[in-house]
């Protein structure tokens, strides 16, 4: 089969590599109907993470059963899945209180930019959908991978509740799906901080009332104009740098909480800001198959569209350049076609 594989900082390459096999009775083989570039394997690329040469990369696809190990019982060949980035078999205590993302017996997909995938943990990880989706539905579909759960983990962990104000810092996919799933969960004020126009567009599609194109300082000032003084109920931190975080922790008023998801590099929490404003902080690795059930309701009701934040599709053959174009963000987010 052909995967995707990054050999160091900007070097990607599509490779010809067996097909998984089954090797825990757990498990199940996934054939790729679509993938994505996400902003986490822009790290690597860019040399900002460790990199093991040859490994494959990518970790957000939806597909067909192919084959399932002996003890897979909820879903057979044929079926079309969602399948968390996270994996997890949704019985341990900690799945049992919602953190499917850190199961006791988990896993990752590894290698989604791919023909083929592994789930490891296939009756508590994958969800289908009832028959074969409409075309039109696998970009939506595909967020419900990773991106639209992690950005209503972030609305979670902040605590949006309707009529409450919620600034999204991050205009990358998952911030945007943060503004979504503001909205969606009845923020009167949705304010995205975003300073690209086609991505500025997409926020008030999703919801966003406000854009705030400035950052650090004149942000903060412009946060707090906005909200007269007082500050956002909730933010949304969806970038993962030591600016996004301390901006969060400025422009946050008394009581609110920073709900976090983007994967942190070189923050330094402001402990003792966070202690003299009771300014909290939650969040993390987004457990999306928690989330999944609803979110793919509200996706086949229609109700929300997240797969809007795909404005590039590329088959897999060009996956390098899909990297080349969100790394010089010329796109918000590449769908991939094996």
């Amino acid at each position: 089969m052909r995967v995707t594989t990054i050999h160091a900082p900007g070097d990607i390459r599509l490779e010809d590599r067996p097909v998984p096999t089954i090797d825990r009775p757990t498990e199940a083989i996934v054939k790729v109907v679509a993938a994505c570039v996400c902003g986490s394997d822009l790290w690597p690329y860019r040399g900002e993470n460790e990199i093991d040469p040859g490994s494959p990369i990518g970790h957000e696809m939806i597909g067909v059963v192919e084959e399932v190990g002996a003890a897979v019982r909820n879903f057979k060949p044929g079926d079309f899945v969602i399948a968390p980035f996270v994996h997890c078999d949704n019985t341990c205590p900690h799945c049992a209180a919602g953190m499917t993302s850190v199961c006791q017996d988990g896993g990752f997909t590894n290698g989604g930019q791919a023909e083929y995938a592994k789930v490891h943990q296939a009756d508590g990880s994958l969800v289908k959908t009832d028959g074969m989706p409409d075309e039109s539905l696998l970009p939506s579909l595909l967020t419900l991978s990773d991106v639209m759960a992690t950005g209503w983990h972030a609305a979670v962990a902040s605590r949006v509740v309707p009529g409450s104000t919620a600034v999204v810092i991050g205009d990358g996919a998952v911030g945007l799906c943060g503004v979504l799933a503001a909205a969606e969960m009845g923020a009167e004020r949705v304010i995205a901080m975003s300073r690209h126009e086609p991505r500025q567009r997409i926020a008030k599609e999703f919801g966003g009332t406000d854009i705030v194109p400035e950052r650090g300082e004149e942000g903060e000032k412009r946060i707090l104009d906005l909200t007269d003084g007082v500050g956002a109920d909730a933010v949304l931190e969806c970038v993962g740098t030591n600016a996004a975080m301390d901006t969060a922790f400025k422009i946050a008023r008394p009581g609110a909480t920073v709900g976090f998801v983007g994967a942190p590099h070189g923050v330094e929490l402001p402990v003792r800001t966070m202690f003299v404003r009771n300014v909290g902080l939650a969040g993390g690795m987004a457990p999306v198959r928690t989330y999944l059930p609803d979110l793919l309701d509200r996706v086949t009701s229609g109700a929300i569209n997240p797969g809007l934040v795909f404005d590039s599709t590329l088959p897999l053959d060009d996956v390098a350049e899909a990297y080349r174009q969100m790394d010089e963000r010329r796109a918000i987010k590449v769908m991939l076609r094996p």
